[in-house]
């Protein structure tokens, strides 16, 4: 990996310093380094290319920020396939989970290849009016359908691969992938899926009825979710990794599936999902136990 891509959170607390020392040991370790158009201006320096053009020309990208950074970032990465370190700057971090501490240790190893690439699934969203697409996204967490400002039930029908599951009367209805279980999915009661597991997660929010409960299902089946009713008061919106969205009318219908290219994400040397959970959801049991 000599080609590296360098996004980087735009807010006015990001110390520029990290973002320069970053790109003078890159390139101390002869490196040739891409600073998209933001990034490059923090730190005074001439942009490198595009976006598009910085994940197509590199062997890795670095990533600096939150999972919202990250999201925004494999939205653009994944068609090009190329690994992405996230190095969290912000507060959670489940997807940056490399700290500023471990970033040049870490970097040392990735560079010269050790390291393990994970393949993280996304999902493909389209959005049909009257049977024509109007929109259409890739989403590496979660797909939330939910009420604006009026806090009124909405009603959605949802099917799994043309067979009727359900009619939901809730709040709302997340669609997430295994890494976006830890995401809004889990705020809404559902299952913790482990990213490697070939499986969706479909969990209303805030249910009518009690009995409806989250549910996993295969990642090969396609998911349709259809607004029957709304009064036209009401604004019902579809957020796709928290990142973008559009409102949704009666009679539309979200598609869901597996999208065809996954993200790779690199996961940090020496550490595994199962830390990453003790750690963010403060779970007990901080020692390493043996068998």
């Amino acid at each position: 990996m000599k080609k590296i891509g360098i996004f980087c959170k735009q807010k006015p607390n990001i110390d520029a310093k990290i973002v320069s020392e970053l790109t003078q040991w890159l390139e101390s370790k002869n490196c040739t380094v891409y600073l998209e158009p933001d990034t490059a201006d923090l730190i005074g320096k001439k942009p490198s290319t595009s976006k598009e053009e910085v994940a197509s020309n590199s062997d890795l990208i670095i990533v600096l920020g939150g999972d919202g950074t990250l999201l925004n970032v494999a939205s653009i990465a994944h068609p090009y396939e190329v690994p992405i370190l996230g190095v969290n700057l912000g507060s959670l971090g489940f997807l940056t989970e490399t700290t500023t501490e471990d970033l040049y240790p870490t970097l040392e190893k990735v560079l010269n290849g050790k390291c393990v690439i994970e393949n993280r699934m996304l999902l493909n969203a389209r959005a049909l009016r009257d049977g024509k697409k109007i929109e259409d996204f890739n989403v590496l967490n979660d797909i939330v359908i939910n009420n604006g400002a009026l806090a009124r039930i909405v009603n959605l029908e949802v099917f799994v691969d043309d067979q009727y599951m359900t009619s939901y009367r809730a709040d709302g209805l997340i669609i997430a992938s295994p890494t976006g279980s830890t995401a809004h999915s889990l705020s809404a009661g559902g299952p913790i899926i482990h990213p490697s597991m070939r499986a969706l997660v479909l969990s209303p929010i805030c249910p009518f009825a009690l009995t409806n409960r989250p549910i996993v299902i295969p990642d090969s089946s396609t998911i349709k979710v259809q607004l029957t009713t709304r009064n036209e008061d009401e604004d019902v919106r579809v957020t796709l990794d928290g990142q973008t969205g559009y409102s949704m009318k009666s009679g539309d219908i979200l598609e869901a599936k597996k999208a065809d290219i996954p993200v790779k994400l690199i996961q940090t040397p020496g550490k595994n999902y199962y830390q990453l959970l003790r750690k963010k959801l403060h779970w007990g049991g901080t020692t390493e136990n043996s068998l």
